[in-house]
């Protein structure tokens, strides 16, 4: 199934969370949009109300010039203010005074006896339904006009604006101190609505128009409404709005989120396709690492370098089985070969003797090889004990070379020794052994009249030892293979001389198993000189 795929998968988690995060940003802005665009509604349906019910306009003799900064037209009053009538001129200590300078009620007291319009019920009715009447004519033939209607108290109706819409109902009190008749319209209070009954301001939805209501000193109610049929429309064009963009960044997104996932896989893919044609046989094979400090850029130089030493440990398997079979091969000739030449006739005591001598000779090497064989593969299967102890390295060495002056006597070689007292950490048996080598690979590939010279000496926390000869030296091109196991310099001479070629392949073998290193460094014609570096104490 498409959906065991890495790709589909990492595609379908990009599509929810892009899905969620564009529903959720929309949901959010529309609703954000909605709840402003119908909050500016209320507010201009309650200033339009409070306008009505406290702001007759002044008589025309007082009236001041149309463009006059300080022209008002109504008295205005904060919605959460008690309606108290018209507001009283005050004399020049703060009192309020009536209109013929007699002292009036402090501020926010009522009235009842003034006889202004506001505290005679039908003087304030009468003011009412003319302010319905000319608010109607300035609101005719306009799209979005407001419509106003008044009830008495007693629910008849006393005037409506031209363009109220039918099946209008007088809203009941919901203020405080009043119950809510069930099965009603949907009314609410004015989120600043304060104080008693009179200046209580309720809203309500009726179908697709809104309306704002209040009830006046005497149980008057007026109304006020419009029609959101704009509103809603807009509110429409812009979910359809939100809808195509959303849709739109889907696929914009869904399209880079595949293009992503293809750039992320692709690398995977090649990881792959490459270990299929390497488990196929072809070792050569290696990834195209394109970004090489990425995640999967490491990953691919990791498995660049692990199949570069699969293939390395392929080689020198192949090599090393041709090469033990080629050594082997050579001492059991030779065995076969002596037994068929006494057995093809009779044969003097001597003949047969010196027969079994050269079959000896034969199983003898046959010895060493199979015996430096078990060495190596203990050796790389880390089955080969090692102590950690600490020793001389001088001693060691010292050791080492009055084994091999006789051998070094032979051929005329002079040995210089240098052996300061280094401590070192391991097995000094098998570091012994290292030694042993070098010095009998200096012997052997030195030059007559020679010279061999060794070393001790302890620097920057390590244990060094050198071996240094003045042979002929090692070519450039056999000097990174000189540790491979039946690698031969002078192969045709190693061979005449019995040996293995698997001397500095157990040296190299003992230095790592102790965390050492081993280096040889060589000039043609001027000799080799390795160096073995140790943990020191």
């Amino acid at each position: 199934m498409i959906f065991n795929s890495i790709r589909w998968r990492l595609q379908a988690w990009h599509g929810l969370i892009l899905l969620g995060v564009l529903t959720g940003f929309g949901l959010t802005a529309y609703h954000v949009a909605r709840d402003n665009q119908l909050r500016r509604i209320d507010q201009e349906l309650q200033q339009h109300l409070w306008m009505t019910i406290r702001m007759p306009p002044p008589p025309a003799e007082e009236r001041r010039p149309e463009n006059s900064p300080t022209r008002d037209r109504y008295e205005s009053r904060p919605p959460g203010e008690r309606f108290d009538g018209p507001r009283a001129p005050a004399n020049s200590k703060g009192d309020s005074v009536s209109p013929s300078g007699e002292p009036g009620p402090a501020p926010g007291e009522r009235r009842r006896d003034h006889p202004g319009p506001h505290n005679d019920p039908e003087k304030f009715r009468e003011h009412l339904c003319d302010s319905i009447q000319r608010v109607s004519l300035t609101e005719a033939g306009q799209t979005n006009s407001y419509y106003f209607v008044l009830w008495q108290r007693e629910g008849a109706l006393l005037a409506a604006s031209t363009n109220t819409p039918p099946g209008l109902a007088r809203p009941e009190r919901t203020g405080p101190g009043s119950a809510r008749e069930p099965g009603g319209p949907k009314e609410d209070r004015h989120s600043g609505a304060q104080g008693g009954p009179d200046n209580f301001v309720g809203l309500r939805n009726r179908g697709v128009f809104r309306e704002a209501f209040a009830f006046a000193p005497f149980g008057d109610c007026l109304l006020v409404g419009r029609s959101m049929a704009p509103d809603l429309a807009a509110m429409r064009r812009l979910a359809l709005w939100l809808v195509a963009a959303g849709m739109a960044i889907s696929v914009v997104g869904l399209a880079g989120g595949w293009w992503l996932a293809s750039r992320a896989i692709r690398p995977v893919e090649d990881i792959s396709a490459t270990a299929l044609k390497i488990a196929g046989g072809d070792l050569s094979q290696r990834i195209n690492a394109a970004d090489a400090e990425s995640e999967l850029g490491r990953l691919a130089a990791v498995l660049n370098s692990t199949f570069a030493r699969l293939e390395a440990a392929f080689s020198h398997q192949s090599r090393f089985t041709s090469d033990a079979s080629h050594e082997l091969r050579t001492p059991v000739s030779v065995i076969l070969s002596q037994v068929q030449t006494v057995l093809s006739k009779e044969r003097s005591g001597a003949e047969y003797r010196e027969a079994l001598e050269a079959c000896q000779r034969a199983a003898f090497r046959m010895k060493r090889l199979t015996e430096s064989l078990l060495e190596l593969a203990r050796l790389d299967a880390g089955q080969q004990p090692m102590k950690r102890e600490p020793f001389d390295l001088a001693r060691v060495a010292r050791d080492c070379v009055e084994l091999v002056r006789p051998l070094a006597a032979d051929r005329g070689l002079d040995i210089q020794c240098e052996l300061s007292p280094t401590e070192c950490i391991g097995d000094a048996e098998r570091i012994g052994q290292v030694a042993t080598n070098l010095l009998t690979n200096a012997i052997h590939f030195n030059r007559a009249r020679g010279t061999v010279r060794i070393s001790t000496l302890a620097e920057n926390g390590s244990a060094l030892l050198s071996v240094a000869d003045t042979g002929a030296g090692i070519p450039t091109e056999d000097r990174e293979h000189i540790f491979e196991r039946f690698y031969r310099v002078e192969k045709s001479r190693s061979r005449i001389q019995g040996r293995t070629g698997l001397g500095l392949a157990i040296t190299k073998a003992i230095v790592d198993a102790h965390s050492g290193t081993i280096e040889v460094s060589s000039q043609p014609g001027n000799g080799s000189t390795f160096v073995v570096k140790l943990p020191a104490r």
